[in-house]
C-alpha cells in the first residue's frame, strides 16, 4: 500500500545514518579537531545519456578528522542543449559514511548547464572526530567519496 514511499524514505534514513556509505548533511562546519590522518579520494561517473564532462579538480585530499575542507569537481556541458542533471553519492568503506558530513555540496541540488558552460561544483566536509574513537575504523585510512551525474531532463 505505501510501496510508492520506500524508496525516498530509505534514502531519506540513509542521509540522516550514514547507512549504506550515504553521508551526512550538516547545517555547520566542524568545531572539534581530531587527530587521526586520512586521505579522501574521489570519483566521478556520469551516466551513459549525460553528455557532460565531470571530474574532482583533484585526484584526492589529506586530511585531518575534525577539519574543514573545500574542494571541487569540474563539470562541462558537452552537448547544444540546456540540460539538467543530478548527482547521488556514497562513500567507501560504507562503514565509515557515518562519519563523513557535508556541509555544503553541489548534489544537495538539480544542477542546470547551458550548452558548452563548464562549471565548478563546490562541496564542503569534514569527517566526525568520533571517527579517532571508533574501534570499527581503526583499518581505515582512506575514504573515496563517490559521484554519479544523472540526466534528469533537456531543456528547450
Amino acid at each position: 500500500m505505501l510501496t510508492f514511499a520506500a524508496v525516498p524514505i530509505y534514502n531519506i534514513f540513509c542521509k540522516v545514518t550514514g547507512y549504506g556509505g550515504t553521508v551526512r548533511q550538516v547545517q555547520t562546519g566542524s568545531i572539534k579537531k581530531g587527530t587521526r590522518k586520512l586521505t579522501i579520494r574521489f570519483d566521478a561517473n556520469i551516466a551513459p545519456d549525460l553528455p557532460w564532462s565531470f571530474k574532482p579538480k583533484q585526484p584526492q585530499v589529506s586530511i585531518t578528522t575534525g577539519e574543514n575542507n573545500l574542494i571541487f569537481y569540474t563539470s562541462k556541458n558537452l552537448s547544444s542543449k540546456n540540460i539538467i542533471g543530478t548527482a547521488v553519492y556514497n562513500v567507501t568503506p560504507m562503514k565509515a559514511g557515518i562519519y563523513f558530513n557535508k556541509i555544503h555540496c553541489f548534489c544537495f541540488e538539480e544542477q542546470m548547464l547551458p550548452p558548452g558552460e563548464e562549471v565548478l561544483m563546490p562541496v564542503a566536509f569534514f569527517i566526525d572526530p568520533e571517527f579517532d574513537n571508533d574501534p570499527e575504523m581503526s583499518d581505515v585510512d582512506t575514504i573515496t567519496l563517490s559521484y554519479s551525474f544523472f540526466k534528469v531532463r533537456e531543456l528547450e
